[in-house]
């Protein structure tokens, strides 16, 4: 593609973060390039090579090249003009040179172009930043946010990304100018969060930037210094969350082998761990002994994260997880069949992946044990032990649902009950026994248990049915 263009005499380079991984080492799946032409030349350019072009971002100069099942962005040298609403320029005008469009950009490290005959150009020391693991904005930090505020939100993503820190000056330009982080669209800045949540050091976002995490979710702000006053907290609210996110992330990510990397982070055990005490400033008091207490805050941070998370636009499914799993991180709970069962049926009445979601609730009552003082740090032994209860009732078959029975309507049927509501409720009422006990959860014990105390016929043929158990 980038022969296509300069053999019509012009003039291309890769730019942004293409160049920055390669230089990392690292695998890269998006490749852009800018060039010297309007976009309707390196059109003409490209489709004379024979290349596919889709006009994608003409607006602001930009087109996809698509060959081989690559697609390539390839966007004009441009200059943007004034920031009016701290996220757009007014208009963006043709720039002749690539220094120019390289000044326009965000942090150093993404401010690189390469050519594979002029080489590497590197205007800002990005690789010299790569090398110190730093994000720097590129030129004067706080024009760059006040331009685009978004932009704080992606240093905070790229230094979690790449696990750098932001240096100095541009640290300092992120707290300043955090306030404006109002002005962005909130499911932008969802989108932003998303992205940081998904690298596993969101707890790291929270510790070293809480203006930028307190402006993206201003709920978060009133936990920042609040004392719990105590013995089984070490830290305020705010920090004790940034703890249970980071551990949260890390044990959930541990397997026996010590690869960290091998388990995706799930998006909705991301979002519990950081608004599970989200509710907790409003539901403060002190006891006569002067100790702190948050009766309800689990119920009440469920609705406030589901308030927060549908102001930022996430998925409806990823929102009912994430807040289930706040309603019930502080539910008790014990190693024990009929308690495990229960907080299963509860997850199972939500039509959620019950399995998944178990053992997210797991990991976040884990992850908040070790966030407290050490003397909660034996509660993870009971954590565990009801995980091993959960795995093995699973293991065994126990129903925690009427989906989960090993017997269904169509079995009732044949045993000649009516349809309609009388096969729900009998249904409900051997899920109830055999979840108390008093019947295994198998297809003719249940049939049998039913005969016996609704009086319906136990011997009607059904052999010509599948065996539900199987299900």
């Amino acid at each position: 593609m980038l022969r296509a263009l300069e053999a019509a005499g012009l003039e291309a380079w890769v730019v942004g973060g293409w160049v920055r991984d390669v230089l990392m080492h690292a695998s890269s799946h998006d490749v852009d390039m800018c060039c010297s032409a309007p976009w309707q030349q390196s059109k003409a350019a490209l489709e004379a090579a024979g290349i596919g072009v889709v006009e994608s971002g003409i607006k602001f100069g930009g087109i996809t090249a698509i060959a081989d099942g690559e697609r390539i962005e390839v966007t004009t040298y441009r200059l943007d003009g004034f920031y009016t609403d701290g996220r757009h320029p007014e208009e963006v005008t043709r720039a002749e040179r690539v220094e120019d469009d390289l000044a326009r950009r965000d942090f150093t490290v993404n401010a690189m172009a390469w050519h594979p005959v002029r080489g590497l150009l590197d205007l800002y020391d990005g690789v010299g930043d790569l090398a110190r693991r730093e994000i720097r904005a590129v030129g004067e930090p706080r024009r760059r946010f006040e331009e685009d505020a978004l932009r704080m939100l992606r240093a905070v993503r790229f230094a979690c990304r790449l696990d750098f820190t932001v240096e100095p000056a541009t640290r300092k330009a992120l707290a300043d100018c955090a306030p404006l982080l109002d002005a962005v669209a909130r499911e932008r800045v969802g989108v932003e969060l998303q992205g940081v949540l998904a690298t596993g050091l969101g707890g790291d976002a929270l510790e070293r930037y809480p203006e930028v995490m307190c402006a993206a979710i201003p709920e978060l702000a009133p936990c920042r210094g609040f004392d719990q006053c105590s013995i089984y907290h070490d830290y305020d609210v705010y920090d004790h969350t940034h703890r249970v996110l980071t551990v949260a992330c890390v044990l959930a990510r541990a397997q026996d082998d010590g690869d960290a990397q091998a388990v995706a982070i799930s998006p909705s055990l991301m979002w519990a761990a950081l608004l599970h005490d989200i509710g907790k400033p409003q539901t403060f008091f002190k006891d006569e002994a002067g100790h702190g207490h948050f009766y309800g805050h689990p119920e009440l941070g469920s609705t406030m994260a589901k308030e927060i998370m549908h102001r930022l636009a996430l998925p409806n499914d990823l929102i009912r997880d994430a807040c289930l799993l706040i309603k019930y991180h502080d539910r008790p709970l014990k190693a024990e069949r009929k308690s495990v069962l229960g907080m299963m049926n509860r997850f199972a009445a939500e039509g959620v992946d019950t399995p998944r979601l178990m053992d997210e609730l797991f990991d976040l009552k884990r992850a908040d044990a070790l966030g407290k003082s050490a003397l909660c740090f034996e509660y993870v032994w009971e954590v565990e032990d009801m995980r091993e209860m959960f795995h093995k009732l699973l293991e065994a078959g126990e129903a925690y649902s009427v989906k989960t029975l090993a017997i269904s309507g169509r079995d009732l049927i044949a045993m000649g009950v009516e349809p309609g509501r009388r096969i729900g409720e009998l249904l409900e009422q051997a899920l109830t026994a055999t979840m108390q006990g008093g019947v295994a959860n198998r297809r003719d014990g249940l049939l049998r248990y039913l005969a016996r105390v609704a009086g319906i016929c136990a011997d009607a043929p059904t052999s010509s049915l599948h065996d539900s158990s199987t299900n």
